[in-house]
């Protein structure tokens, strides 16, 4: 695998490939050494158009516990604010040597034409593209729904997952139900019909529209952000009426079985699609799953930088890798 652009480039063992790198270098950073040699000399250019705090960071944070060199280039303020276009970008990070890209784009679409061979000879990670998809974000979602469930092994046949709210502009709900379902769960789709797009019959997942009918059904719920700089329609009548119908509050939380686990791709909207007392509660993972990515985005850079699989990594020391 040269690149991650979708959760399609990715067959099931390629996916419990990464997880299972993931649980070992979750592993080896608990350890005094927490930065390892795998990545020296290698660099990595963080390419965001779209503002995330949170991705970019975990990104870096991975980048350089592997101890490659990080470049974090912004789109405001530099030359593609100027007009440059995205190949003449890309040809200039590839003159700097850059061996992997992980862009995030507001177009859908971005990191696939970014990764033409001929723009490109180094890795490409796609860090989300418009609607489209965020594979990484549903890597560190299903290796956290695994650890809190299924101790760190094996897939997730057996388990249902609900998905619920802004589906329509969701590229994490798009990424989450092609890898969920790779791996072997029911996925549930819970939205009202505005915010489900054109042809959500053809992706396999359940549709429902009342959040009350599915709860007691999960063993883990993913409450999705409303995004508001995404909506140029009014897709609900008001935020209050929404919270009503689909945000996970404290009430919702009783109808939870008591192993259920509440997740959330960050950031959140508090007291619209979640309550706080639900996001703090001892059910929410959503803490998790940020420090689980920086261990799934390390496996990812890993597998794609290093040369190299779990079993090398599984048979070496912190300090020889």
């Amino acid at each position: 695998m040269k690149n991650l652009l979708s959760i399609n480039d990715l067959s099931k063992a390629d996916a419990l490939e990464i997880l299972d790198t993931a649980v070992e270098l979750s592993r080896l950073s608990e350890n005094t050494v927490r930065k390892f040699p795998t990545l020296r000399g290698r660099t990595v250019v963080n390419l965001f158009f779209e503002d995330s705090t949170r991705t970019r960071i975990s990104f870096e944070a991975a980048a350089k516990r592997l101890s490659a060199d990080v470049i974090n280039f912004s789109a405001k303020g530099s030359s593609l604010s100027k007009g440059e276009s995205l190949k003449d970008t890309a040809l200039t990070l590839q003159a700097m040597g850059a061996d992997a890209v992980i862009i995030r784009h507001s177009a859908s679409g971005a990191a696939h034409q970014l990764a033409r061979q001929e723009w490109m000879k180094g890795s490409v990670i796609n860090a989300g593209d418009g609607t489209h998809e965020h594979p990484t974000q549903a890597l560190l979602d299903a290796f956290t729904i695994r650890r809190r469930l299924r101790a760190d092994s094996g897939d997730l046949t057996g388990l249902s997952v609900g998905i619920v709210g802004d589906v329509l502009h969701s590229r994490v709900a798009r990424s989450n139900v092609l890898l969920l379902q790779k791996l072997g769960a029911e996925v549930i789709l819970v939205a009202p019909p505005t915010l489900l797009p054109v042809g959500v019959d053809s992706w396999g997942a359940q549709v429902r529209y009342s959040l009350d009918d599915v709860l007691p059904l999960v063993d883990a719920v993913m409450m999705l952000r409303v995004q508001r700089e995404r909506m140029e329609d009014l897709f609900f009548p008001t935020e209050r009426e929404y919270s009503r119908n689909f945000g996970l509050n404290l009430e919702r939380m009783n109808r939870l079985k008591n192993t259920a686990i509440v997740m959330h791709p960050g950031p959140m909207n508090r007291g619209l699609e979640i309550s706080a007392d639900s996001a703090d509660s001892h059910q929410s993972v959503i803490v998790e799953q940020v420090a689980n990515g920086v261990s799934v985005r390390m496996s990812v850079l890993y597998l794609l930088l290093g040369g190299a699989t779990a079993r090398d990594l599984n048979l070496s020391s912190a300090g020889g890798m």
